[in-house]
């Protein structure tokens, strides 16, 4: 099952969407906010999502091929590009709107979410398929 990725996938797109409306307040700094906090969490979520990813990949009935092989180096390398970016953020004493903007702005950030939305709805069909397969399956009478 993919949930441990799905799951991860989930936190990111929050802390994600929070940021947007986080970005958009013009705030000087994050006292009283719980940037922070979806951040943390996001840094956690990040940490072994490639390795998530093909497990869920080869759970959901994937037949794992070069091509998925490539693509978990792609996702690896925005994950860790994306952790490099959060971990410069939380590091600083005060958090801005504009800081969390720029942030929001960055292509690392951009690529990840956009690799998230790609394997996220390829799980999704994989789960939907095997699901509908097991459900073909005639169950015979006692």
């Amino acid at each position: 099952m993919a949930t441990d990725f799905l799951d991860r996938c989930e936190t990111l797109e929050e802390c994600y969407e929070f940021m947007l409306g986080y970005a958009g307040q013009g705030l000087p700094g994050d006292k009283g906010s719980e940037i922070r906090h979806y951040l943390e969490r996001a840094v956690e979520a990040l940490d072994g999502l490639g390795e998530s990813f093909k497990r869920a990949g080869i759970a959901a009935g994937l037949t794992w091929s070069e091509s998925h092989e490539n693509f978990l180096g792609v996702l690896c390398r925005d994950a860790q590009d994306s952790l490099a970016a959060m971990g410069m953020v939380l590091s600083q004493r005060d958090i801005s709107s504009q800081l969390i903007d720029n942030l929001n702005a960055s292509i690392h950030l951009r690529a990840l979410m956009t690799d998230l939305f790609l394997v996220g709805d390829i799980l999704r069909a994989e789960n939907q398929a095997a699901t509908r397969s097991a459900s073909d399956i005639p169950v015979l009478p006692k």
